[in-house]
């Protein structure tokens, strides 16, 4: 099943720059905030993770701190 798009254009970006580096998408359940997680390659409990929010305040700046949590990641 293919993962919804986020509404933000520039976080759907994010995203997708994300999924290019390996990370993975899951949906969030519950959550009222929270769009979705992103998880880095690695599977263990040591992997990063990151919430991807569905109405941040600013979506350009949230982008950001997606794009800058791949880079920075030691296991991509």
């Amino acid at each position: 099943m293919p993962r919804p798009s986020h509404p933000g254009a520039a976080i759907e970006n994010a995203v997708k720059f994300a999924e290019r580096h390996g990370w993975r998408y899951r949906e969030a359940g519950r959550s009222a905030h929270s769009w979705g997680r992103l998880l880095c390659p690695e599977a263990s409990r040591d992997g990063c993770r990151m919430s991807v929010w569905s109405t941040p305040r600013n979506d350009e700046n949230h982008a950001k701190q997606i794009m800058r949590r791949v880079n920075n990641c030691p296991h991509c």
